[in-house]
């Protein structure tokens, strides 16, 4: 068994794993992978579920939103909160790479947090100040290896975005913010 995370989460995931009788896989990106998984010193507020398996089918899906979401009454006790995201682009192979996260430390959710190089390409589209903040924090903590970046991005993204051009400039000037990060540190 590994260690739990960090409160509130911890107590939030607890709640969530004892209201269900039936194995729940969340596959995770953003803040709460870059965050608690890999350790940016920032805070975040919710989990970001890019799907939900649960075994058997059933309800425990739908319960574990319903105590978890914005409002709910999870939320209103721990003050974070699970939301399914349907927007984020994810690289095609993404599910490959899944790694469990907290082991053993609940009974039936499993938390499976997606490569970082995944989460990051996650963020291109909306490439907001703080997903330019977590994909630096990323690729200097894992650290990223650009061309491995860039070959996920033309192998398993870009034919599924809206503005592939946009994109593809998004993806260069990042790599030259990481590049520069780089040569700036002695």
């Amino acid at each position: 068994m590994s260690s739990p995370p960090p409160e509130p989460w911890h107590s939030f995931l607890l709640e969530l794993d004892a209201s269900i009788d039936t194995r729940v896989q969340l596959n995770l990106i953003g803040g709460f992978v870059v965050t608690v998984v890999h350790g940016m010193p920032r805070r975040t507020a919710d989990i970001d579920v890019v799907e939900m398996a649960v075994e058997g089918g059933g309800q425990a899906g739908r319960k574990i939103m319903e105590l978890g979401q914005v409002g709910g009454p999870l939320y209103q006790s721990h003050h974070v909160y699970i939301e399914q995201v349907g927007v984020a682009p994810l690289c095609y192979d993404y599910e490959e790479r899944l790694t469990e996260v907290f082991p053993g430390v609940y009974s039936h959710l499993i938390l499976m947090a997606a490569d970082p190089y995944d989460i990051a390409l996650s963020k291109i589209e909306r490439n907001s100040p703080r997903d330019r903040a977590d994909v630096l924090y990323l690729a200097n903590h894992i650290p990223f290896d650009l061309d491995r970046l860039r070959q996920r991005y033309l192998a398993e993204l870009r034919f599924y975005l809206g503005v592939p051009l946009r994109e593809d400039l998004t993806l260069n000037l990042w790599i030259e913010a990481i590049e520069e990060e780089r040569a700036a540190k002695p």
